[in-house]
């Protein structure tokens, strides 16, 4: 098995679901006691979303490039970083380092792809829906995005970083989010990319009945192709 190493904390929430889905997997595929080889380096979310709000990317690439050797040092395989938004930095630190660092997009646009659909709305912080950094590695794959309203893409973003980066689970916001994505449905969109980490702690895949993508899950399977 290989050594996995993760970037989380940003936020906390959303790699504990990581710790939880990865050795869930390894149980699942290897059975017995078998649990995952992994190493975790939890970031303080707190100066991360302040950095990405004041756009110091620059900060931010350091950070994590500076994360990643460490863990590279400390014996990891490959790199998962537990979060959609930090990979627009990864084109500019991934040739400094030894090991992979596995790109969720990548990994969702190859899902997206064997699912036959061309056609997906994506829904996440405003830096992956708006920027370009995370729209066009679907879009290379032959992927069209539909874009959500200005009130959509604000809500989302704000939803993220004010209740479920806090662990706050609001009824009303799930509503909002299941109207949201059924108008996107409506507007043409075959499947909904969910290219946040933590919106699968309000929105189940299995509760809906469209397609629905959900990053964080695709990007542990990905790892665990690697891993095993």
């Amino acid at each position: 098995m290989k050594v996995i190493g993760i970037i989380g904390g940003v936020s906390w929430e959303s790699s504990a679901e990581y710790y939880r889905l990865i050795n869930q997997k390894v149980k699942e595929r290897l059975g017995g006691l078998h649990s995952a080889e992994l190493i975790l380096y939890s970031l303080d979310f707190e100066l991360i979303s302040q950095w990405e709000h004041e756009g110091q990317w620059d900060q931010i690439a350091s950070c994590i490039l500076e994360t990643s050797q460490k863990l590279q040092s400390a014996g990891a395989d490959f790199i998962l970083i537990a979060s959609n938004t930090l990979h627009k930095i990864v084109p500019e630190i991934e040739s400094r380092l030894s090991i992979p660092i596995v790109h969720i997009a990548d990994a969702v646009a190859k899902t997206i792809q064997e699912a036959e659909i061309s056609t997906v709305a994506l829904l996440g912080t405003r830096f992956v829906m708006e920027e370009s950094f995370y729209k066009e590695r679907l879009e290379k794959a032959g992927i069209d995005i539909l874009i959500l309203s200005q009130e959509a893409r604000e809500f989302i973003h704000n939803m993220i970083y004010h209740e479920l980066a806090r662990g706050e689970i609001r009824a009303s916001s799930k509503e909002k989010m299941v109207e949201i994505i059924e108008e996107m449905i409506s507007m043409g969109a075959e499947g909904i990319v969910l290219a946040n980490t933590e919106l699968p702690l309000i929105v189940s895949p299995e509760e809906l009945k469209y397609p629905i993508f959900d990053s964080m899950k695709i990007h542990i399977g990905k790892a665990m192709d690697l891993a095993l």
